[in-house]
């Protein structure tokens, strides 16, 4: 392990599926851990509460002052929040625009040197789906806050306890029959949450200091249905894969988010219609050094474990 220094890197989101990853290896860096959340006793459930590197801290993104005194001493800053369903003032506009606005503000103000923004491979200010956009807004907002600012584009994230596989698997299990988003034609580039995790933690150890962004995919790229049916192999099933044409998705996932936690939503049909794959013209993983786990072997571990 790494001597340990003084420096502070706070993490906002440092409890959710991607932050609290990037802690310990943050930490493993020799780093002083700031792990800011809303619940700051999900981190000591999560990390113990006797490590001298790490320390918990209540923060709303929503409160400026709360931001302010989390950033406090801070050498570097990881904002790793993120939202996948609107619910009340948690909107994807003051989640992913104004709080990351906010954050880079005051991480500016507060003199911090390192700034890393996770955001998502496909962002767009252009986009027709609401999720997209304002993913792109948030990505403008915080370079005209924070002009140095890193940004980080995972793929769709996959590993244990995740919304994306173990639905999946979930799924795959219960129905004989599946439905498919369209013709299972969408690429998808799935990246480890653990990979994301590490490119995070080194983007903000590593020397580059000018605004850049890394697009993080993993080893493969698949077609929906060729990932659906890669997924099915691992797990020893044969599901029949039925085409289920966008427009009624949208009107499923609409009367689905009547419900208190739908099992789809409209902002997730708008994404699979959409191909999910990194740039060749972006650095990436490679460039960090990381050569990225292919879902084949991490889905093994998850069968293993369940």
């Amino acid at each position: 392990m790494a001597a340990m220094n003084h420096r502070v890197v706070t993490v906002f989101g440092g409890t959710g599926f991607l932050g609290r990853r990037v802690v310990p290896h943050l930490r493993d860096g020799g780093l002083f851990v700031r792990i800011a959340s809303r619940h700051p006793e999900r981190a000591k459930r999560l990390f113990g509460s006797d490590d001298p590197q790490l320390q918990p801290v209540e923060a709303d993104i929503h409160d400026e002052r709360a931001i302010a005194h989390a950033l406090a001493g801070a050498y570097g800053v990881v904002n790793a929040v993120s939202l996948y369903v609107e619910q009340g003032r948690e909107t994807f506009h003051s989640v992913h625009v104004e709080s990351a606005r906010r954050v880079a503000a005051e991480a500016h103000r507060a003199g911090v040197e390192r700034f890393a923004h996770v955001s998502g491979i496909g962002s767009d200010v252009a986009s027709p789906s609401l999720y997209i956009r304002k993913r792109g807004e948030g990505e403008q907002a915080v370079r005209a806050a924070f002009a140095d600012a890193i940004i980080i584009r995972p793929a769709v994230m996959f590993g244990p306890d995740d919304a994306f596989l173990a639905t999946i698997l979930k799924l795959l299990r219960r129905l004989p029959i599946y439905p498919m988003f369209g013709r299972g034609l969408t690429r998808l580039q799935p990246a480890y949450v653990g990979d994301v995790a590490q490119a995070t933690a080194r983007v903000l150890q590593g020397t580059q200091t000018h605004a850049i962004t890394y697009e993080c995919g993993g080893p493969r790229v698949y077609s929906y249905e060729e990932f659906l049916r890669a997924v099915a192999h691992q797990a020893g099933l044969r599901p029949i894969l039925v085409p289920v044409p966008f427009v009624a998705w949208h009107a499923l996932a609409w009367a689905a988010e009547m419900l208190a936690s739908p099992p789809v939503t409209r902002n997730q049909v708008e994404l699979m219609q959409v191909d999910n794959v990194s740039s060749p013209q972006m650095p990436g993983f490679e460039e960090l050094g990381i050569s990225p786990h292919p879902v084949e072997e991490i889905l093994q571990e998850m069968l293993r474990d369940h």
